[in-house]
């Protein structure tokens, strides 16, 4: 079977949406599809709104011998009208590959408004779903309408999945042993953040927890990009306290053997999608910290492998932080849980394997 991927820039960037569709398309083709990966420029959200009034887009993908056309709900500015025109003359299924909502973000009244419009339309012109979580299928199904009861697996009108991304990208192999004596060895809390530097993953907040503090108690290790918003990024250098390093975006075998050495996991965005990251983390024991804007709850169980707060708690997400340096046996019981939750999610082969055979599907239908 020949797919397409319709994507922004490079299937190489750092993000948990890149990293799904890249192990999607190593998957796909270790199955024996072919996949061809469309690239689309990064362009800021108006210009990309032009995108659906290119004729040379638009002709590009009527001509494509595609069997089916995967697009990612990334791309939905540059492809919310043009679908309508581009369905009326391919034969083959559109599908769309949804980690989030842009609408579920913080935005402005009016930006989210716009959001809204352009994403509703987006969703209804592409005929099946891809989804990571049990929360992005039911923001769908909030934004197009059409369900009498969201919280219903069944009650769905559309042909989708959810498959959720793995966590077992690393190879950990720590031992609860390991794991316990971590968690016990003297000095500060040793805390990883792994994200890019942008207001929705909440690093600031983070920092703000971690300054109720006292000092001597906590460091902090932040990975990610630092490229995606210089902004926001000179303004966490500007308030960079004694006790937290930033390593900018790390290589896998680095970011592994960060969290082999941290203790907690903590991520307090606004909203995620699904959350890889921390799944990601409790493969090496890593209790997460996240909250209660998107899919973290599917992942976390909150006071047992982690802790879930609202959005912008910091005096509670402090709370948590002190509690898990003064109490360590806590940190220990609650390390081994997040191992255990690791090992029973599906590996990223496993889901795949049911995207694969979902698309296959939908062709043959």
């Amino acid at each position: 079977m020949k797919i397409g991927l319709l994507i922004y820039g490079s299937l190489d960037t750092i993000s948990g949406g890149y990293l799904y569709d890249r192990m999607l398309v190593d998957h796909l083709q270790a199955g024996g599809d072919e996949v061809e990966v469309l690239s689309l420029p990064w362009e800021g959200y108006g210009r990309a709104l032009l995108h659906n009034f290119s004729r040379p887009l638009c002709q590009r993908l009527a001509t494509a011998d595609f069997d089916l056309l995967l697009q990612d709900e990334l791309n939905h500015p540059s492809l919310f009208w043009l679908n309508r025109r581009l369905k009326r003359q391919v034969r083959y299924p559109l599908i769309s590959i949804v980690h989030h909502l842009r609408q579920s973000e913080e935005h402005s009244p009016a930006l989210r408004w716009l959001y809204r419009w352009v994403e509703r339309r987006f969703l209804q012109s592409v005929g099946a779903f891809i989804f990571n979580s049990q929360t992005t299928r039911q923001e769908v199904a909030r934004l197009v309408g059409k369900t009498s009861d969201v919280s219903k697996t069944s009650d769905v009108w559309w042909p989708h999945i959810v498959a959720y991304p793995g966590g077992d990208r690393f190879q950990s192999a720590m031992t609860e042993a390991e794991i316990t004596a971590r968690a016990h060895e003297p000095g500060p809390l040793r805390v990883l953040f792994v994200g890019n530097l942008i207001p929705r993953k909440g690093l600031h907040m983070l920092t703000e927890a971690l300054c109720q503090l006292p000092a001597a108690d906590w460091r902090l290790d932040v990975v990610g990009s630092t490229a995606v918003n210089p902004t926001y990024t000179r303004r966490i250098i500007h308030n960079l306290k004694p006790g937290i390093t930033l390593y900018g975006p790390l290589s896998d075998v680095a970011l592994a053997d960060l969290m082999r050495h941290s203790q907690v996991l903590a991520v307090p965005s606004q909203y995620e999608g699904f959350g890889i990251v921390y799944l990601e983390g409790m493969g090496f024991g890593l209790p997460a910290i996240g909250t209660t804007g998107g899919a973290a709850a599917e992942i976390i169980s909150d006071g047992v492998n982690g802790y879930v707060v609202n959005v912008a708690d910091t005096a509670v997400l402090a709370h948590h932080l002190r509690h898990l340096h003064q109490n360590r046996d806590a940190l220990a019981a609650m390390s081994l849980s997040a191992r255990q939750r690791f090992q029973a999610h599906p590996t990223w082969a496993q889901s795949m394997a049911g995207v694969q055979t979902f698309l296959h599907e939908q062709v043959k239908g």
